[in-house]
């Protein structure tokens, strides 16, 4: 059953700003000489199911407002899930209490005027992050049991590991002393399921399938969803080890967005300020080879990731953090670009109850021209990477490690599984050999084709 929330089921969620005012107010009163609230709103639910049996059923529904004060180069951050009067009030003293006891921060203050996002004729872009729609919990179990069920008609070897579907809806609002006030309205849906593969000698695999949406119309068929995830724990049964070796390694498109993330946290401003990132002298520089295309689009309509602001109000826009592989920016928050003498790019991410870090929109890596089964017949053999466990990096030199298991290819064919596998390399030598694939989807905040580079240790027996 579909539903969709009217305005008075909304309830608190369309009235933040009165609240937030009034904190932002008390705070400058207090002695602040800046301040900034964020009010959030969630209400979520999902049920999951195994064997036919409805395993578990979460429903959450959360309000919670944050303050953060700066008396000076000083400044606290305090959060509070309950909003009478006498609360707030206490939770404005806490916090500017706090905030003069704190060491100084040289960089802490709110975002350039400046930069902050202004409605075009006082009215909001709409980017369809949000749905309204209330999938009832019937609806939910049913979607997880179809999942279940197509999955286990694929083959008697199979049983369920777990299935799931579920939706969340959250509102977030952001109001500050100088002025900028701006809210947005989210949504995801979801669902999922995994499975067991079991052979004749009583050798088990799992894998699974899902997928998230910000509109639950956009979410692929659960017979689809229960299939894939089926064959998936399927092909992995009869895995071997191999020798170690150095070979070509295709990472799937699935876990392929693993090493871009890498890529992402070495050029956070954060890690580049505190000197943390094997990239810190790369800005400007060929990172990659020059086919290799990486952009940042916070506007894609009912992306994951799109937003008219960051989480200090800060205007965002598209970015190509690496054109014709070469790396043009660092991803930067206030505190971040006041370190390094820059200005923000709209990339501040925060808790309600934390200072901002840094976190990306709707990253993609450009697809090659090449499909996967052309990039291995080039490569003659090697290990396709279909999923990874434990990735450890070096952020200082970029020595980087993972688990693995996939599949050995050779003559350009797929031959058989492999498991209980070590994929290591330098991360720094890694992208300058990566080469992205034709078979580019996006569905997510990081979308990455399948990427092969050669010559990467695999350890194996």
């Amino acid at each position: 059953m579909l539903q969709t929330r009217n305005d008075a089921e909304s309830g608190t969620l369309n009235q933040p700003l009165e609240r937030l005012h009034g904190v932002i107010n008390a705070a400058r009163k207090a002695g602040a000489d800046a301040a900034e609230a964020v009010f959030a709103v969630s209400r979520a639910l999902s049920v999951g199911v195994r064997k036919g049996e409805i395993e578990t059923v979460e429903r959450d529904e959360t309000a919670d407002l944050g303050l953060r004060v700066f008396v000076g180069r000083k400044l606290a951050v305090v959060s509070v899930s309950e909003f009478s009067e006498a609360t707030l009030a206490r939770t404005v003293e806490r916090g500017i209490a706090m905030a003069k006891l704190a060491p100084d921060d040289p960089y802490a203050s709110l975002a350039d005027p400046a930069r902050l996002y202004r409605p075009i004729n006082r009215a909001m872009v709409d980017l369809q992050v949000c749905d309204n729609t209330v999938l009832s919990p019937e609806n939910l179990k049913q979607r997880a049991l179809d999942i279940e069920s197509a999955g286990l008609a694929v083959s008697p070897a199979l049983q369920s590991d777990a299935a799931s579907a579920g939706y969340a809806q959250n509102h977030w609002t952001l109001l500050t002393s100088e002025g900028f006030e701006g809210s947005h309205d989210t949504s995801l849906f979801f669902q999922s399921g995994r499975f067991i593969a079991t052979d004749a000698d009583g050798n088990m695999e799992r894998d699974g399938e899902g997928r998230s949406t910000r509109y639950a119309l956009d979410l692929p068929d659960v017979t689809d969803i229960g299939r894939t995830g089926a064959e998936r724990a399927l092909a992995a049964l009869g895995a071997r080890k191999v020798e170690t070796q150095k070979v070509a390694v295709l990472f799937d498109r699935r876990v392929a967005k693993s090493l871009i993330s890498q890529f992402l946290g070495a050029i956070s401003g954060s890690s580049v300020a505190r000197g943390s990132s094997f990239l810190k002298t790369k800005l400007g520089q060929a990172v990659f080879a020059p086919h290799v295309q990486i952009t940042d689009n916070p506007f894609r309509m009912r992306g994951l990731g799109s937003c008219l602001f960051d989480d200090e109000g800060v205007a965002t826009r598209h970015l190509d953090l690496v054109k014709d592989g070469v790396l043009t920016t660092w991803l930067l928050n206030t505190a971040s670009a006041r370190q390094l003498g820059l200005a923000s790019t709209g990339h501040a991410s925060r808790s309600l109850a934390g200072s901002a870090g840094v976190s990306t929109h709707n990253v993609v890596l450009a697809a090659g021209p090449a499909s996967p089964q052309d990039l291995m017949r080039d490569a003659v053999k090697g290990v396709v990477v279909t999923s990874m466990f434990g990735p450890s990096v070096n952020s200082d030199t970029g020595d980087w490690s993972a688990g693995a298991s996939g599949f050995w290819f050779d003559n350009g064919e797929i031959q058989y599984p492999v498991n209980e596998i070590t994929v290591a390399g330098n991360l720094i030598d890694m992208y300058a050999r990566l080469v992205p694939a034709s078979d580019l989807e996006i569905r997510g905040t990081i979308d990455a084709p399948g990427i092969l580079i050669d010559g990467l240790s695999v350890g194996g027996k």
